[in-house]
């Protein structure tokens, strides 16, 4: 679930403590450890498997984590762990996911807030009276989407660009399909070439493995992995112009919207900066802002017309409460498996028997499916002996792997809950093999240009 994990999303996730706990059970072939292994694979088949059971996603993941610690607290006793030691390897997954979570929620709020003023709408409404087609809205949300990832992060970026396509394509299924695909897409890959664009680049810069500067490298590559795959999806968008009367869809900003949006972008501001500047993890500045909406939707009480109430809590009740407590599910049952020895399996078969190359190819891969962040946290835990072309790729390949599935990164996952099931996991599938051949044309072309 490397999007699951949302985290992705995060961009600005603190420094996830790239020296957390390196002590495993080394537990990964006794039958308790199997049984954690299989309990999660189930889980996964039950999330990805949502659009036939009409299971919400979260319910499977929070059931594994629970089951996993459970048996990992039997095997610590069993094994002579304190019990002390179990807790603090659990409070640090508790750690991960706080952050995260208070991070996402204030982002799904302000989009929540600029909604509910009318902000895609008008934007709706404006792409409809331009008479831009489905295709030109295509390669605008896709271009758009790119770029403010990089400066934002790529869940919050797409986001709000999903919120338009969906917006503007409601009456389209097909275009909203590929529309989010196409998002997702971009939304990874534009955060793939910059320091606060995903986790992964995060926690390598704050490891010294590469500087901030060392990064924009990589923009050529991301591109690359864009634009391959757009290309091929361009051609099935539909050659129609979304449905609508224009006069009928003209619509009007809310008193405040442009505020709220200026809001916004001051709280993303302050993320970064408590993070670059005042080494506070991200989710305080979030925070921070969150608390500058809630002043500002009590000015807007008491000064809208006719005394129409405004309150912020509504914006954050109507938050995606499933998908933020699928993340719980996925950073508990991930962290809980690498607290068995699985992670540290992986990462050791892979870099010392296949080559750094190889490896950081199917870190990508394994991306996909498993969260990047713990990945990248095993990468980053072994030290492997690797160039700064070598951390560049790695970087590259966990950050646009999780593309090829749209459980791979948050972006997917939370587009996937927003899209009324117009975007599904089979729907994203039937595309993995030209999104696979965006991923192999990004790692050639950052061999040719930074090799």
């Amino acid at each position: 679930m490397g999007r699951i994990v949302i985290l992705s999303l995060l961009m600005m996730l603190p420094d996830l403590v790239v020296a957390a706990e390196t002590d495993v059970l080394g537990q990964t072939g006794s039958q308790r450890g199997i049984f954690c292994l299989l309990i999660f694979i189930i889980a996964y088949i039950v999330v990805v498997t949502e659009e036939f059971t009409n299971i919400p996603k979260s319910k499977p993941v929070i059931l594994a984590a629970g089951i996993i610690w459970a048996h990992v607290a039997y095997m610590a006793k069993e094994m002579g762990v304190s019990a002390e030691d179990v807790d603090r390897a659990l409070m640090h997954n508790l750690e991960e996911y706080s952050q995260l979570f208070l991070f996402l929620l204030v982002a799904i709020t302000y989009v929540n807030a600029m909604s509910e003023r009318n902000v895609f709408a008008v934007l709706r409404s404006w792409l409809i009276r331009k008479k831009f087609s489905f295709r030109s809205l295509f390669w605008v949300t896709g271009i758009i989407t790119f770029f403010l990832s990089a400066v934002a992060d790529n869940l919050t970026s797409a986001l709000l660009i999903g919120a338009v396509v969906m917006a503007v394509g409601s009456n389209s299924p097909k275009f909203v399909s590929i529309g989010y695909i196409n998002v997702v897409v971009a939304a990874n890959a534009g955060g793939a070439f910059s320091p606060f664009g995903d986790i992964t680049t995060l926690m390598v810069w704050q490891s010294g493995q590469a500087g901030f500067f060392d990064f924009f490298a990589l923009f050529i590559p991301s591109l690359v992995n864009y634009f391959v795959p757009a290309v091929f999806m361009f051609m099935a968008v539909p050659n129609e112009s979304p449905a609508g009367d224009e006069d009928r869809d003209i619509v009007r900003l809310k008193y405040g919207a442009l505020n709220i949006c200026g809001l916004f972008l001051l709280t993303i501001a302050m993320a970064i900066s408590f993070e670059n500047f005042l080494h506070i993890p991200p989710f305080m500045g979030m925070m921070t802002g969150l608390s500058l909406l809630m002043f500002y939707g009590y000015r807007l009480n008491s000064i809208m017309p006719g005394g129409e109430g405004y309150d912020i809590f509504n914006k954050i009740r109507d938050a995606e409460w499933d998908t933020l407590m699928f993340f719980f599910g996925v950073v508990f049952s991930v962290g809980g498996l690498g607290y068995i020895g699985y992670l540290e399996m992986a990462s050791s078969g892979m870099y010392g028997g296949l080559g750094a190359t190889t490896a950081n190819i199917l870190v990508g891969l394994l991306s996909a499916i498993v969260d990047n962040i713990p990945v990248m946290f095993a990468v980053l835990s072994m030290e492997p002996d690797m160039d700064l072309y070598q951390w560049l790729l790695v970087t590259l390949t966990a950050g646009v792997g999780g593309s090829l599935l749209s459980v791979g990164s948050a972006a997917g996952v939370a587009l996937m809950g927003q899209s009324k099931g117009m975007y599904t996991f089979f729907s994203h599938l039937k595309w993995a093999p030209t999104i696979a051949l965006g991923y192999f044309a990004s790692i050639i072309t950052h061999y040719f240009v930074n090799g």
